[in-house]
């Protein structure tokens, strides 16, 4: 069955008001927004400004997670500075998800390469999610979306390494490659289990570099803009958004194709969808 992704060219951040509205999908009780709140010296991360309309209507609480290799954002004292240099604090109720320890354990149902899923354990304190996802190309992962939000963005410094390890976080930068990608498929699943569905995906191509927000240099963007995605469905509006990305007309995109095919970014999505949490059939619905 085919999931609705609704779409817009109109890259605003009212539009992305409007599109979370069509959607229809009311999300309960303490809601967790999900972003990225972008490295030290990243240009091309979406600003909390952009964000505010939805965030503010949503009334949730913007969290994120410590990163796992040395930056801004490795320890939960750096991460808070940066983020209030961002904005992010002058706007928003802020929870790094991994401030202290010990993690949350997530069992992954039909894991094969990972069975658990190390998160910070304040994930605890939220009944649903909204995740906010800036849509690019990623230098491991072939391209960032919402699958990658729900595993390596909520997963906890030390689950960072676990799933680039393929379970060894001592194997972060050796692992097979492809068991990688499957085990960001399998530790999202145990992100959408634990929330039973309570979950709306916001992706907007803007920006779109072949590198991740989370690069201190990344390089410019590549392609132009190309609009802004909003689903309940997190393997439905990644698969729209590369498909967005292959019958785009600008002549930038061969460069971000090059990095999604080189990195068989379309595998993560292959992975989820075996898994059965969503579906790669979607109807575009453009508002």
């Amino acid at each position: 069955m085919s999931s609705k992704v609704y779409f817009s060219k109109d890259i605003t951040p009212e539009k992305v008001l409007e599109l979370y509205k069509k959607l229809g999908k009311k999300l309960n009780g303490n809601v967790a927004i999900k972003v990225h709140s972008g490295e030290k010296g990243n240009q091309n991360f979406l600003k909390p400004d952009f964000w505010k309309p939805v965030i503010e209507f949503v009334d949730g609480t913007v969290v994120e997670c410590n990163t796992a290799y040395e930056g801004a954002r490795n320890t939960t004292e750096r991460h808070e500075k940066l983020m209030e240099e961002h904005g992010w604090k002058e706007y928003f109720k802020i929870d790094i998800l991994d401030s202290e320890g010990p993690d949350l354990v997530l069992d992954i149902k039909n894991g094969e390469k990972i069975r658990k899923n190390y998160v910070g354990k304040n994930i605890e304190k939220y009944d649903s999610m909204l995740v906010l996802s800036h849509f690019k190309g990623h230098p491991m992962g072939g391209y960032g979306g919402a699958i990658k939000q729900l595993s390596i963005g909520l997963a906890s410094s030390y689950g960072k390494g676990y799933i680039h390890g393929v379970g060894n976080p001592d194997n972060f930068w050796t692992s097979d490659h492809d068991e990688f990608l499957e085990s960001m498929a399998e530790a999202a699943s145990s992100i959408v289990d634990y929330f039973n569905g309570q979950i709306v995906y916001v992706n907007v191509m803007k920006n779109m570099s072949v590198d991740c927000d989370c690069c201190a240099k990344a390089e410019d963007p590549c392609i132009a803009d190309i609009g802004i995605l909003v689903s309940d469905d997190p393997i439905a509006i990644d698969q729209a958004c590369i498909d967005l990305v292959y019958s785009s007309s600008d002549p930038g995109k061969p460069h971000l194709i090059e990095r999604i095919e080189s990195r068989n970014g379309i595998h993560t999505i292959e992975t989820a969808a075996k898994l059965g949490y969503g579906s790669r059939e979607y109807e575009l619905i453009e508002i």
